[in-house]
């Protein structure tokens, strides 16, 4: 018989070979995206600096008063970047939804919310469309399937909401505004919801999830997570490539409406493209640290009260002000 204690088990196993390749294959993988976005943010700094150091003081002087427009719209954006980010990195949705909901509430046009949204997740989501392709997550062909409807949905989104949003803005707000509060209640429902034990996979129509998707999500400002990546999972399917394709599909629709509002809104939003850039840049670090340690039940659950109680602000206020 083994006279083997518990604890000596457990230290047996802790102290294994297997167990201790996969924690330094763990730490090599956080340090090197901890260094990527490193590089990133110190990139940032010193473009920041540099600006100071060789602008005169009337050049300065010019780019506060950019800075300050729009009552400091700028710095409103640098904070949404930054809650949108840290929500996004650690429940893997909720970024279009949380930047469109607030872009809202300042009264910003339809039209420049979805454009300045999809201008800045070009960046984002490259970034992580390269990580997911590094990884091996990405299916080609379900990325392949995807991307097509989706590009042609966002496009036909992108144009529809700059001729809609700008002729019918006092009706376009609270359509949007429901949209996210709809969104709302699907992220507060992944609060409650039971994971599924049966692993059969669902038939799912790619072609119109994709062209769906695309077209919301460009009109809408954001919901290709909530709808396209949680349908594939919920239908059974692997979420790790579920995940990875659909991120890079997410990244070729996003350009594609990221240009076409180019053509039809033209670049006068840059303010609040920067703000949600530099601040999802800063953030991206941190929110994928906390991702291990934030309890996601919880999280979803106060990321989708706070999207319903503004998007019901919203409504109110595009209603009866």
């Amino acid at each position: 018989m083994s006279t083997t204690t518990p604890e000596e088990t457990i230290e047996e196993i802790t102290h294994s070979h297997d167990v201790v390749l996969a924690e330094a294959e763990v730490r090599s993988t956080r340090k090197k995206i901890f260094n990527k976005y490193t590089v990133a943010i110190t990139i940032i700094a010193l473009g920041v600096l540099f600006t100071y150091l060789f602008l005169s003081a009337e050049q300065l002087t010019a780019l506060q008063v950019e800075l300050h427009k729009d009552n400091y719209l700028f710095y409103w954006m640098l904070l949404a970047g930054f809650f949108a980010e840290v929500v996004a990195g650690s429940m893997g949705m909720g970024y279009g939804v949380i930047c469109t909901t607030i872009l809202l509430i300042l009264n910003v046009p339809p039209p420049v919310i979805s454009a300045s949204i999809h201008s800045a997740e070009s960046f984002t989501s490259a970034a992580g469309t390269i990580s997911h392709w590094q990884l091996g997550n990405v299916n080609k062909k379900l990325v392949k399937a995807l991307a097509i409807p989706a590009v042609i949905g966002a496009v036909i989104g992108a144009v529809a909401l700059s001729y809609v949003g700008e002729r019918y803005a006092k009706m376009t707000k609270p359509f949007i505004a429901v949209y996210t509060m709809y969104l709302g209640f699907r992220i507060l429902q992944n609060a409650f919801k039971r994971k599924e034990t049966n692993g059969q996979k669902k038939k799912t129509n790619i072609t119109a999830l994709g062209l769906i998707g695309g077209f919301i999500d460009s009109f809408g400002g954001g919901g290709w997570g909530p709808l396209v990546t949680g349908t594939f999972i919920k239908n059974g399917h692997t979420p790790r490539y579920v995940i990875g394709s659909s991120t890079m599909a997410k990244f070729i629709l996003t350009v594609a409406s990221a240009i076409t509002f180019i053509f039809t809104v033209g670049i006068h939003h840059w303010n609040i493209v920067a703000g949600l850039l530099i601040g999802g840049v800063i953030t991206a670090p941190f929110s994928a640290m906390l991702t291990a340690k934030l309890p996601a039940k919880k999280m979803f659950a106060i990321v989708g009260c706070v999207v319903i109680i503004m998007g019901g602000i919203t409504i109110y206020r595009a209603i009866f002000l």
